[in-house]
């Protein structure tokens, strides 16, 4: 083969690459902004297990938890817990609603801790352990009211449901140390008596819920 010829040949390959590379990355750039994600706001006593659950849905792309509701800004992990600011402890979720919808979310966030027990989840105590749905536009009111009103009436509960309903503002982000605290600390005491088995009722309810393992 003469030499002009392989360096044309050769000038052909990369040039192809090129405009395959380039579309490819192209379609992955249109694939991104395509992909509409939303907000969930939910506090259901430590966000250690509220987080813990939700990262387990399918749809579920990331679980942050912080504080909401309160006055004091950018409070901190122990501000939070003298009950000074008023913030409660929440999951902030973001989320494919083309793949997991909110009144999904709604439904495991009822079932999956105590709505009637004002102020405190089991031995968790304080106002920032409050069962609370912050909601970020009119549609998640609407839809958080008419489960909410359902529940009601259905009776489930022997006693009322204290489950707040409130206007998102802010969410403050709690310190490093509290993103996937329990994939973090499984031999942690609380995680082993507290998280892990709402963890397995949960699996148990949602099963078909489950992100799906990767191969």
């Amino acid at each position: 083969m003469k030499t002009f010829d392989y360096f044309r040949i050769l000038l052909v390959i990369t040039i192809s690459l090129g405009i395959v590379g380039y579309s490819f990355s192209q379609n992955r750039h249109l694939k991104s902004k395509e992909m509409k994600t939303e907000t969930a706001t939910f506090g259901a006593g430590c966000f250690w297990c509220t987080e813990a659950i939700f990262d387990r849905i399918e749809g579920v792309i990331k679980v942050e938890p912080g504080f909401s509701g309160g006055s004091t800004k950018n409070p901190t992990y122990n501000q939070v817990i003298s009950e000074t600011t008023g913030h409660a402890e929440v999951a902030q979720i973001t989320f494919d609603p083309t793949k997991v919808t909110y009144q999904s979310l709604l439904e495991v966030f009822w079932k999956t801790h105590d709505p009637t027990s004002l102020n405190r989840q089991g031995a968790d105590v304080g106002t920032q352990y409050r069962s609370v749905i912050f909601y970020h536009n009119d549609q998640q009111k609407m839809l958080a009211n008419r489960y909410l009103t359902e529940l009601q009436a259905s009776g489930i509960w022997a006693k009322p449901i204290v489950t707040e309903l409130e206007e998102f503002e802010v969410f403050y982000p709690a310190e490093n140390y509290h993103n996937d605290y329990y994939e973090k600390n499984p031999n942690n005491s609380y995680c082993n008596f507290v998280i892990t088995p709402k963890i397995e009722k949960f699996e148990e309810i949602f099963s078909d819920r489950l992100k799906k393992e990767e191969e």
